[in-house]
């Protein structure tokens, strides 16, 4: 075969190769207009629903709230009318009581001039004092008009008004939430969730992050943050696990939180920190990434190692203290290179840490440097990168020697030094120790 042959051959199978590219590119943008597609019309159909719903309620509520004022109104009118017409009626009575007295006293004094001459001078009489006993000069006070409740009812526009303005300006439509999920972070059975505002003229007050596990159904969010934070790290998540996240925000002097932003998912591959079990004077919570220095070995407390070197560089590590006990200088929050049986504290050899004191440590000398002292709710953190990568004495097969750049950091102050680790590690041991009883470490 030629030359030119063997050109053209190589020429064609990378235009059949750019090809098969260039078509797995097109379908992965048509998957992505599918996706968005679907994304536009499922949240619109969601939106129909909500206004219909909400609408609806809104109707029936106002039904019955007007239904309840009507009635009310209507059983105050009644009120007063039955008030008002009871004096009206007992007069009444008293007049036709009277009519028909008079009637009486007629009809007798009509028969008494009518009767003969012997018997006049008795009925006369009789009528006579029957008129006296009547009192014919006195009649009941009927009420005036103007002294009588003429009632009505007062409506005007206003409410109506009000109601048409409100409803009006009532609810929205937008097309884009205020408040984006900007990055999902992995870290040790953990992921941690950075979001950030997209709608400039909004000015949040709060945000409000929820999470779930992907797949699962028809299981709910789970409230993971309220505050005024734009991150949060979310623990408790299991590895090689799927979790969809969403945040919302409510605007400053709102009550209303604004739509959802749309789920993100993320994961994390690296396992939980988790401390050792078995190291007397320490009690460990179901997961074991709490720990509590008990009472039971009050006299000499081994260090509490983690149960494997999970600790990487490039990772932050966190011990959080939510209970505080007697301070002592022995005391010790740190990460080391092994887990050395028996130690009663990191302030030793390949090993750095923070004393409850606020004294920082490197491979057991004290730096000049110092941190707040920790208390509970004090946060410490580890933070380490590779600065450089040396052979151990003259022979490369004697091994490496690391050079660790680390950052403590605790309340709102940091401490950075170099650490020479004397053998290369694939990742570290973190570890406490507590004289005193009372101490309570969650470590993430």
């Amino acid at each position: 075969m030629s030359v030119e042959v063997d050109a053209l051959l190589q020429e064609a199978k990378e235009s059949i190769e750019a090809a098969q590219n260039y078509r797995s590119e097109l379908q992965q943008r048509l998957h992505g207009l599918n996706q968005a597609r679907k994304q536009v019309r499922g949240s619109s159909g969601q939106a129909r629903e909500a206004l219909r719903r909400h609408f609806a309620e809104l109707q029936v509520a106002a039904t019955r709230l007007l239904t309840e004022r009507l009635d009310a109104l209507l059983a105050e009118v009644d009120s007063i009318e039955a008030d008002s017409v009871k004096p009206l009626d007992d007069c009444q009575s008293l007049i036709e009581h009277g009519v028909g007295q008079a009637d009486e006293l007629l009809r007798e004094g009509e028969a008494a001039l009518r009767c003969g001459l012997g018997e006049k001078e008795d009925k006369l009489g009789s009528f006579t004092k029957k008129a006296i006993h009547i009192q014919l000069d006195s009649l009941p006070e009927v009420p005036a008009l103007v002294d009588v409740p003429c009632v009505s009812a007062q409506l005007d526009d206003s409410l109506l008004v009000l109601l048409r303005d409100r409803a009006f300006r009532h609810g929205c439509v937008s097309s884009h939430p205020p408040v984006q999920i900007d990055e999902l972070q992995e870290r040790p059975g953990s992921i941690l969730v950075r979001w950030c505002k997209v709608d400039e003229d909004f000015t949040a007050a709060d945000y409000w992050l929820q999470h779930r596990r992907s797949g699962s159904g028809g299981s709910q969010y789970e409230d993971s943050y309220i505050g005024r934070d734009c991150e949060f790290l979310v623990l408790h998540v299991d590895p090689h696990t799927d979790y969809l996240f969403r945040v919302c925000a409510r605007g400053e002097g709102r009550t209303e939180w604004s739509p959802w932003s749309v789920p993100q998912t993320g994961y994390t591959t690296l396992a939980s920190h988790e401390w050792c079990l078995g190291t007397e004077g320490y009690v460990l919570s179901s997961r074991r990434n709490i720990a509590l220095r008990n009472e039971s070995s009050q006299t000499r407390c081994q260090v509490l190692y983690s149960n494997a070197a999970t600790y990487f560089c490039g990772q932050t590590l966190t011990f959080k203290i939510s209970a505080a006990g007697q301070v002592d200088r022995r005391d010790s929050l740190g990460v080391c290179v092994g887990n050395e049986k028996g130690a009663e504290s990191l302030q030793r050899d390949q090993a750095v840490c923070i004393s409850t004191k606020g004294a920082v440590f490197v491979n057991g000398k004290e730096m000049t440097n110092q941190l707040p002292a920790i208390t509970m709710g004090s946060a410490v953190t580890f933070d380490m990168e590779v600065v450089s990568l040396f052979p151990v004495g003259n022979n490369v097969s004697d091994g490496c020697s690391f050079k660790l750049r680390v950052t403590i950091g605790s309340g709102n102050r940091e401490v950075v030094f170099d650490w020479l680790v004397e053998q290369a590690v694939d990742g570290l041991f973190f570890g406490c120790s507590f004289v005193h009883s009372g101490w309570k470490v969650l470590v993430f």
